[in-house]
């Protein structure tokens, strides 16, 4: 009936969508016809962007005098002729520069699918968590009442011919000492190697504000402790040789002498020339220098860095972490198998009390003002005073010249493909301390000559102690044999001495 009048039927409102006739209409004021609209646009405004880029590219990079025709038109001329044979292939009205193109873009894209597809359905690795062991350390007691612990290879005390002490290195522990060194080439040399856990490392308990002088103190309480009675030889490695070197400054009278591979100083040492600084800042990457810059100046941010990497116990994040500055060799060792079960149980030695505050302690001791210099340890006479007093009594009496500075030999192993710690460092050290014997490793890294190398670790003890000679030879006192008839007369004469004169009491 409103059909017959003419008049319009009413459509149900809903969302502004009516229906007539089973046919559904789209209002004006639906928010999807201006969706369909708005990608109808954009669809012809691509198309024409194409259309602009094609006669862009036709007019200047496909010119005849154009670089890329010059140099790059005869061999794709030559291919497209080779391939000509395959626009047969296509429907007589289809342009072949069209439909090869679209063919080669969607075949490149059915590749990149694939891809993506074979990656994701590849099984995805388990992460390696850390295991730490149950504690075993042997532990002496500090005067102050902290623990330390500590751990022993070689020989004996009483036959120890040479003391090495070993102080680890950042991300380390007791368990390291020279790592992989053979029980039998110590007995060779009448080696014995000490090595401790650094304050709040390991088993050792954590030090309040400690320092290097507070480190070499510990090293000096610690030696007597596990009874060595006469000087003993320093050993460090990388970030170890801080405390090796705050041992040679501040114990020299217990030291017998030194040696250190790679050994890591201050990168902010304003003693370092323009150079040398360049060389060393040169060889890192930039998440390590942003380490280093935030150890110096904001170092309440380090704690976030490292609860999410090495405190963290996933393995993965610590393997990346670890080779963000290695050489091609140092990654190859660290492959191994022997490396890989060694790092997994020293680093869970190193982070078993999960406390982050020692490990930004020693980051920031590697950054800071260590209280000396290199320089301070060369050997020069000790300055006796100023003023016309000190030269009028040195005038009518000469007081011996006494020494200053490390008296004792200094051994630095540097390899030369070491990105960790530059050979700049160990060049500037023999700069400031010529006395220092720098020998230099011509395609070693950082972990190559120090770790698991038995030949390494031969050449470095003897250049060192020279020629083995074994143990010492422990000495026994004869026990005197009597007889009873002996004894027994002493017994008498000694009662028989009491009786007379009761003053003297024999115990």
């Amino acid at each position: 009936m409103d059909e017959v009048n003419g008049a319009v039927p009413p459509y149900v409102v809903g969302a502004g969508v009516g229906f007539r006739g089973n046919v559904r209409r789209v209002s004006t004021e639906d928010w999807r016809y201006h969706a369909t609209e708005f990608a109808k646009g954009v669809a012809e405004l691509s198309v024409e962007f194409g259309k602009g880029c094609r006669d862009v590219v036709k007019q200047s990079i496909l010119r005849d005098d154009s670089f890329v025709v010059r140099n790059f038109g005869g061999p794709c001329k030559s291919a497209c002729m080779k391939l000509r044979f395959l626009n047969e292939y296509l429907p007589e009205d289809r342009d072949p520069m069209h439909s090869w193109s679209v063919i080669s873009f969607v075949f490149a894209v059915v590749i990149a699918v694939l891809i993506v597809t074979s990656e994701s359905d590849a099984p995805i690795p388990m992460i390696q968590k850390l295991h730490i062991h149950p504690a075993n350390a042997t532990r002496i007691l500090l005067p102050d009442g902290r623990h330390l612990a500590y751990q022993e290879q070689g020989v004996s005390s009483e036959r120890a011919r040479f003391t090495l002490v070993a102080s680890h290195s950042f991300l380390s522990s007791r368990l390291a000492g020279i790592p992989g060194i053979k029980a039998s080439l110590l007995q060779e040399f009448g080696i014995r190697l000490v090595t401790y856990d650094l304050p709040g490392f390991g088993e050792s308990d954590p030090h309040p504000g400690r320092n290097l002088e507070s480190s070499a103190t510990d090293m000096l309480y610690f030696s007597y402790a596990v009874h060595i009675t006469d000087k003993f030889w320093v050993v460090g490695h990388s970030g170890g040789s801080l405390h090796t070197w705050a041992a040679l400054k501040y114990i020299p009278d217990r030291i017998a002498g030194a040696f250190m591979v790679a050994p890591l100083l201050n990168p902010y040492e304003p003693s370092m020339n323009k150079v040398e600084r360049r060389r060393t800042w040169e060889k890192w990457t930039s998440k390590r220098k942003l380490m280093y810059f935030l150890a110096r100046k904001f170092p309440v941010a380090l704690p976030y860095f490292y609860r999410h990497s090495f405190l963290s116990g996933n393995l993965d994040q610590i393997d990346k972490w670890l080779a963000l500055s290695l050489g091609k060799r140092d990654k190859g060792i660290i492959e191994e198998m022997k490396y890989q079960e060694f790092w997994k149980r020293d680093l869970g030695e190193a982070v078993r009390q999960g406390n982050v505050k020692p490990f930004v302690e020693e980051a920031v001791l590697q950054v800071s003002n260590w209280g000396f210099s290199i320089s301070d340890l060369n050997v020069q006479k000790k300055h006796q005073g100023k003023g016309i007093i000190f030269w009028l009594k040195s005038i009518y009496k000469r007081r011996p010249q006494e020494l200053t500075g490390f008296l004792g030999p200094i051994h630095i192993w540097q390899g030369l493909e070491d990105k960790v710690v530059p050979p700049s460092m160990s060049e500037y050290v023999h700069r400031v301390l010529p006395g220092a014997m720098v020998h230099k490793l011509l395609y070693e890294g950082h972990f190559t000559y120090f770790y698991f190398c038995d030949e390494c670790h031969r050449q470095m003890l003897t250049t060192v102690f020279g020629n083995p000679e074994g143990p010492l030879t422990v000495k026994v006192d004869p026990i005197p044999v009597t007889d009873d008839t002996n004894e027994e007369t002493e017994e008498r004469g000694i009662n028989s001495y009491s009786d007379n004169d009761s003053d003297i009491t024999f115990l």
